[in-house]
Formats: structure tokens, sequence, C-alpha cells
């Protein structure tokens, strides 16, 4: 039987890479201008976690100022055009803390963590494929996400300084040059997300197309790891969402620069089509940042429980059910603009409705957890601690989708708290487990299991003592986004609070440090990783540790789903997918006869 007839239907023999072919690319093309998915997922992991820090220098910042205001900075020598003498950090420039924090923290940490490094790591070694289906696309989308960070970064040395009109960026002040926080940052602002775009829709593509065209045999639609379905619908999302940002900042970039009027409403323009347009994709990007998370932990919670998933199509109906009606909850953004009443009864009804599928997601978590036999590595904590602030920001989300209660909450620090219980306490927790999961695979040598349960405690303990106060400085009355609370003086009492919350805040900052020491660490003298160090099920445990170039040294079969654990009758407690039924000859992975010697159609 030919190796073409041996292929999948839906995959060609063009898509196979020789894996007798050493890798003989030089150094650049190999580990710069790489096509390789791995080396483009390790590339997407350093980039994103130098964003983080980035990111999280500018949140210690803010909370300096807010904790201590009107008090110097520790080195206020550094940007001091941006700080008053002595240090003291200027309004403007804390406005531009604000807007770059969320920017950098949304659209260059997490979301390229979670889809960039985590598509590329995993979906093609899950499905079985040598490759993305679009390598050179694949390259291109890292390389056109690289100068789209570091525009946004330049942003902060050029005249006038970082955009300042919060990360929403709402016009009109974010449109008109009078306006405060409107300058070339502003401008470089939109640019840089507009390439970013362009970097995200080419990402999506390779991962739609080699999802559907290049699974191995016996790999259905039903037997992918969770981690692939959310991959798979979150790509879905940025295909459709993506495009509705992109085309909104170029209108904005065209109200900064050449006269148009979109968004003013004083040549006919309207503010709210911004919004409308911004939050028509910030819905569905709050699940392009949550889906890849709930992959992720649903694949080490089951590892770490030793059972299978409880409810595996219940699962993939849930992350599908959160994709679609991710896109009719928009408006719960914009209670405040002066919607019709009914309108927005239906936002607040759709709103709770789409709690329903997230908790079947929770419970279904819980189904695998309950009574199994729970390993709790580090990967482990980390997962279930991203369920259980998973849970905390669901929760205050319920109070935020009924309207009564939004007008009260809304643009408070309540809301601060609720964002980041879902994307630091839920997606910054499954991108740890992550990490830890599948860095031994990926660079061949293990994380320090003590170094990442000391991070994990402390970041555990950190985040909580930082952001559930926020809740009560939320109910208090203290607004988002104010310089100095003190000036308000029913504020005053909260002082103390705020004071507190930066502490740990400033405490939770460092306490990172350890994650990227650990990292550092172990990619030089970290332990050698064995082949399957977690006992998992999943293709890429069959492999070397890192894979080599190509994956696979020949077509893979898939005999069963990803969660046989504990299977009854089996001596282990793990049953790889591509192991074959009876561990000897080869048979279709669906049953019936045998198909010869190789990999069965």
């Amino acid at each position: 039987m030919s190796t073409t007839q041996l292929l999948a239907p839906n995959v060609t023999a063009q898509h196979w890479a020789d894996p007798s072919h050493p890798d003989d690319r030089p150094f650049i093309r190999r580990y710069i201008f790489s096509t390789d998915h791995k080396t483009i997922g390790n590339q997407f992991m350093f980039m994103s976690l130098f964003f983080l820090l980035v990111g999280g220098a500018l949140a210690m910042m803010i909370r300096w100022q807010l904790g201590w205001p009107g008090q110097p900075m520790p080195g206020g020598g550094v940007l001091p055009e941006t700080m008053a003498p002595g240090g003291i950090l200027l309004p403007e420039f804390y406005n531009s803390l604000v807007t770059m924090h969320g920017t950098f923290m949304i659209f260059f940490a997490i979301m390229p963590l979670l889809v960039g490094m985590f598509g590329n790591w995993l979906i093609p070694l899950h499905v079985g494929a040598s490759d993305m289906a679009f390598p050179r696309l694949n390259m291109m989308s890292f390389w056109s996400a690289v100068p789209a960070g570091f525009i946004m970064l330049a942003s902060f040395v050029v005249e006038g300084g970082a955009a300042g009109a919060g990360w929403t960026a709402y016009p009109p002040l974010s449109a008109v040059p009078e306006y405060s926080g409107v300058s070339t940052g502003q401008q470089l602002w939109c640019v840089s997300l507009i390439i970013l775009g362009f970097s995200s829709l080419m990402g999506a593509v390779n991962y739609i197309t080699t999802i559907v065209n290049m699974r191995a045999p016996g790999m259905t639609w039903m037997r992918m790891p969770l981690p692939i379905w959310s991959l798979f619908i979150t790509a879905i999302l940025i295909l459709l969402a993506i495009p509705i940002l992109a085309g909104a900042a170029i209108m904005l970039l065209f109200d900064q620069t050449i006269g148009t009027t979109f968004f003013l409403p004083e040549a006919g323009g309207q503010p709210l089509l911004w919004q409308h347009l911004f939050w028509y994709f910030g819905h569905p990007e709050v699940y392009i940042l949550i889906l890849p998370a709930m992959g992720v932990a649903s694949e080490v919670i089951a590892n770490g429980s030793r059972k299978p998933i409880f409810g595996y199509p219940a699962m993939v109906g849930a992350i599908v059910a959160i994709a679609f009606l991710g896109w009719i909850v928009w408006g719960h953004h914009m209670f405040q603009s002066g919607m019709n009443p009914l309108l927005g009864s239906s936002f607040m009804l759709s709103t709770m409705i789409i709690a329903v599928p997230s908790a079947i997601k929770v419970f279904n978590w819980l189904g695998t957890i309950w009574r199994g036999d729970i390993h709790f590595h580090t990967p482990m904590l980390n997962a279930l601690a991203f369920v259980g602030m998973f849970v905390i920001g669901g929760l205050s989300g319920v109070f935020m989708a009924s309207t009564p209660v939004d007008i009260y909450i809304h643009d408070t620090y309540f809301i601060v708290a609720h964002l980041h219980y879902v994307l630091f306490g839920g997606s910054l927790f499954a991108i740890f487990a992550g990490i830890y999961f599948w860095f031994p695979k990926f660079f061949g040598r293990m994380l320090s299991p003590t170094l990442g349960k000391i991070h994990f405690a402390l970041t555990f303990v950190f985040y909580n003592l930082v952001f559930f106060p926020m809740h009560n400085l939320g109910l208090g009355g203290m607004m988002r986004r104010i310089y100095d609370p003190n000036q308000y003086g029913f504020l005053e009492p909260l002082q103390p609070m705020n004071t507190f919350v930066s502490v740990f805040a400033l405490a939770l900052g460092v306490s990172q440090l350890v994650f990227f020491f650990n990292i550092l660490w172990s990619l030089w003298r970290g332990e050698k990783a064995p082949e399957n160090p977690w006992r998992s099920n999943s293709l890429e445990w069959s492999l070397a540790s890192p894979p080599p170039h190509g994956n696979f040294e020949a077509m893979p079969a898939v005999y069963r789903g990803p969660y046989e654990y504990s299977y009854p009758g089996r001596g282990e407690d793990f049953w790889l997918q591509g192991e074959p039924p009876d561990g000897g000859a080869v048979h279709a992975p669906t049953g019936g006869a045998p198909v010869g010697e190789g990999v069965p159609q």
C-alpha cells in the first residue's frame, strides 16, 4: 500500500515532512525566521512574557500612585518628562499608564500566550500533523506581531507621550487633538492594533485549516483534546471579531489624521458608533482570552485527577454555546449610554443566559475532580486556581448583567476586580498551568517543582489580597482611572484599603520573578524531562522531548479519545491515543479488519 493511500482523506502527501531528512537549515532559518510551529510557539512565548513584564511594571506604577498619592516613586529619574519634580507622577502620564497597561496585557501578553503560544505548540502535535497547514503564513503571523508590539512600546518616547484615552479609546477624547490624551502616541496605538489584527487573522486561518484538513487517521472531531476544540472555536471568533476592531481603528485613525468625522458629534459623527464597534469586537475578545484557558485547564484537570473528563460532549457543546452567545451580549458594556430600556433588557437577559454554558463547564470540572486520584503537581494547582478564580469572576459578572445594579457599579473598581478575576485569575493561572505542563515536552527539561509551588502559593495569596478588596473599593464609590482618590473627600476613608492593595500588588509583581527565574534556569540547568512525565494520553507524549523536526516518524493513528485515564483492566492508568488496542498489530482506529503494516486508513 502506498504512502498516499495510507493518508487520511483530509491529509495529502505534501503535508507530511520526511522525518529521515535532518534539520540542516541555517541558524537564522531555524531559530529566527523559522517555519517550524514549535519554534514559532517558543517565539510567541518569549515575546509575550516580555510584554507581560512591561504590563506588570506599568501596573506597579499605577498602584504606587494610588497607594501613596503625591509621594515620589523609587527611581523617580526615569522618564523625567512624565513626572513632576521629585519623581511624582503627572496626571497625564497616569492616564497613559492605565491605557497602556490594559493594552499590553490584553493584546500583547494574554492573547498571544493563549492563542499564539499554545496554538502553535499544541495544534499540529495534538491532531497528528507535521506542521501547520501554511508554515510561511505562520512565520508571518509572528513577525507582524513583533513590530506591532514595539510600535506600541515606542509611543512612550514620541512627542506628547503614549495614548491616554483609556484602553477602550472612547472618542471624542481619543479623536480630537485638542483634547487631553490625543497625540502621536494615540495614533501609534491605532496603527499597532491594526498590524496586530493582521497577525491574528493569519494565525486564525492557519489554525482552522490545520484542524479541519490535517487530522491524523482516527482523529475524529469527538476524539480531539479539549485544548484543540477551544483553539478551533477561538480561531473562528478571531476571524469574525478582529476585522471589526481593525476597521474601527482605521476609522479612528482617519478622524485623528485626515479630518474625517466618523466619531465626532459636532460634524455629524457618532461617538456611540465606536462603542458599538469596540464592544461588538470586545466581548467575543473576552472569550478569545478565556476559551483557550478553559481548554488548557480541562486537559490538566483530567490528567491531575486521573479520570476521564466528565461529560466530554457537554464540554464541547458549552464551548460552542459560549462562542455563539458571546456575539449577542456586547450591549451590557453600554447600559449607561442611554439605550432603550427594552434593548437593555434583552442584553441583560442574554448576558444571564451565557452564564449557563460557563456553569456547565465548571460543573464538569468538578465532576472530573470528584473522587479522582488527585495529584497536586504544579500544573494541577494552577488549573484548580483557574477554576476557583473564574467562578468568582463569573459570579461578580452576574451582578453586572443586571441593568439596575450595573448603573451603580459601572466604571468603579468593582469592574476592575471582575475583569482581573476573569483575565488574571482565569487566563493567567491557566497559562501558568499550561506552561508548567508542556514545558518539558517543548524544551526537554523539567521546571523546578519546588520553585513552581512557591510561585503558585505566592501568586494565589497575593492575587486575592490585591483584587478581592477592590470589590469593596467599588461599592464604596471609587471610580476607575482616577489619579488621586484623596481629591474626592468621600473617598478619603478608603485610602488605607488602597494602600493595602498597593502593598500586595507590589508583592504580587515581585513574586512573578520566581516564575521567570524558574524558566530561565530550567532552560539550561533543569532536570532532563522523560518523554511522558505526567503519564498523559495525547499524541505529543509519544514523541521525544523536545519533538524532532517534522514531529512524527510516521503518520500516527488514533484509536481512542484523549481522556482514557484509569481504564478498567489496564495495568497503567493512562492510554496513549496512538497505542493500538492490543498493543501489537495495527488495526483500523474505528474498528474493522487490519489494513496492513503501517498507518491505518
